[in-house]
């Protein structure tokens, strides 16, 4: 499970916890690991009744609901601080890859959308905690800072790069 807090745009700026985050990899030396990842997240803001003037000639009086959804993915490297051999296994990691947002404003039964490419890298520190002394089945805990690329523009919102921060609980295997 992924909380995700967008911040420095103005499509929307509302925390959310719609999102998730998937990675598998495997350690080459007893520290350092290489895998892949997949996450996303979801945020909204609801914009009141304001008068949008979409031409020289035309205007629009509506109120909206944004939507924001990011879907990174690529390659996650990570860097153990401890020995393996502990219950909690703290880490960093640094997550490198491409980022798909999709921009959307729900105006009365109408979506209005902007798809788009960003480059997206994000670090992390977090750490495991084991529950069995095989160390195969244990609970995750991360907060992360991520930044992408992407531009795009819905009507009367925009983004110029995308900043988030936030945090993950999940299981680890």
């Amino acid at each position: 499970w992924q909380f995700n807090a967008p911040f420095g745009n103005d499509f929307t700026n509302q925390a959310s916890g719609w999102g998730a985050n998937f990675e598998g990899g495997m350690f080459f030396t007893p520290r350092v690991g290489v895998g892949l990842f997949l996450s996303y997240s979801t945020n909204h803001k609801y914009i009141p009744t304001k008068t949008l003037v979409t031409s020289t000639n035309s205007a629009l009086s509506t109120n909206q609901e944004r939507s924001m959804f990011q879907l990174p993915f690529g390659v996650a490297a990570r860097i153990r601080l401890m020995p393996s051999n502990r219950i909690f296994d703290p880490y960093v990691s640094l997550k490198l890859g491409a980022e798909y947002v999709q921009l959307s404003s729900y105006i009365s039964t109408y979506n209005i959308y902007n798809r788009n490419w960003g480059f997206y890298m994000s670090p992390e520190i977090g750490t495991n905690i084991w529950i069995t002394n095989q160390k195969n089945v244990g609970f995750n805990a991360s907060v992360y800072y991520s930044l992408a690329t992407n531009k795009g523009k819905v009507l009367d919102g925009h983004i110029n790069q995308l900043n988030n921060i936030g945090f993950r609980v999940g299981l680890a295997f």
